[in-house]
């Protein structure tokens, strides 16, 4: 499994929460801490994306993290009111490649999954056929985050909801994946959505910002753990944690 997290507030570095805590994802990396059976080192590769305009800037790699004495510093050099992060742990049989990295962009968007769909890539097969074939035929990577970013991506595009869309999506690879892990992280810089799906997800809130994590950074007060099966909704103010019902996503 990878490790991710997610930041919505007043303008701060990536930094801190991706190179600088305690427990940051870096460390996680390579000593996590609630991998839950999925592995115990994050070394496939690593991706941020952060706006300071219209739609967001990513760098990704498909090295280690803490192998690329580049990338704290250009975290540095930016203050930003978003960003999300990643740390990729492949799933076997799945490419190491960049493009396989998370975050994917399209537009203002920024996504990251953390787990793996079951019985990939047959039980996929209905979902993505569905799927324009252009969109098959430019997927970044043959991998099941890729097939639900493209999945995702084309409700964003006809203009759906961001937490309905999630919720909605995940019913659907759960009724065809039952058991699949599916902790998604989706922003546009002004609306973050962060699901917790059969794996683990804390938040975090202070000073108008909001921080969602697949393990705390640190051991500082104010860290809650989001329920299973539950959605963390942030959209410029205080965060709402809601259960995962398509029809109550949909009035949020």
């Amino acid at each position: 499994m990878c490790r991710h997290l997610g930041y919505l507030g007043p303008p701060a570095s990536p930094a801190g929460l991706v190179f600088g805590a305690p427990h940051s994802l870096l460390h996680q990396s390579y000593a996590p801490a609630d991998m839950r059976g999925g592995g115990s080192v994050n070394a496939d590769g690593f991706g941020m994306a952060w706006y300071t305009g219209d739609s967001p800037v990513r760098y990704r790699r498909a090295g280690p993290i803490w192998t690329d004495q580049d990338a704290p510093v250009l975290a540095r050099s930016v203050r930003t009111g978003a960003f999300v992060a990643a740390v990729r742990n492949g799933t076997p049989g799945m490419p190491a490649t960049e493009a396989a990295v998370a975050p994917f962009v399209d537009g203002r968007w920024s996504f990251s999954h953390n787990g793996m769909v079951t019985g990939w890539p047959g039980s996929l097969a209905e979902l993505a056929g569905k799927l324009p074939a252009a969109d098959l035929l430019t997927l970044e990577a043959p991998t099941d985050s890729a097939v639900l970013w493209a999945l995702l991506r084309e409700r964003l595009r006809a203009g759906e909801d961001p937490v309905r869309a999630s919720a909605e999506l995940i019913t659907k690879v759960e009724s065809a994946a039952p058991g699949s892990r599916l902790n998604l992280l989706l922003t546009d810089g002004e609306t973050l959505v962060a699901t917790a799906w059969t794996h683990a997800l804390s938040l975090r809130e202070s000073g108008g910002a909001v921080v969602v994590a697949s393990e705390p950074t640190d051991t500082a007060p104010g860290w809650v753990p989001v329920p299973d099966r539950h959605a963390v909704v942030a959209r410029g103010g205080p965060a709402e944690i809601i259960p995962l019902e398509a029809d109550r996503s949909a009035r949020s």
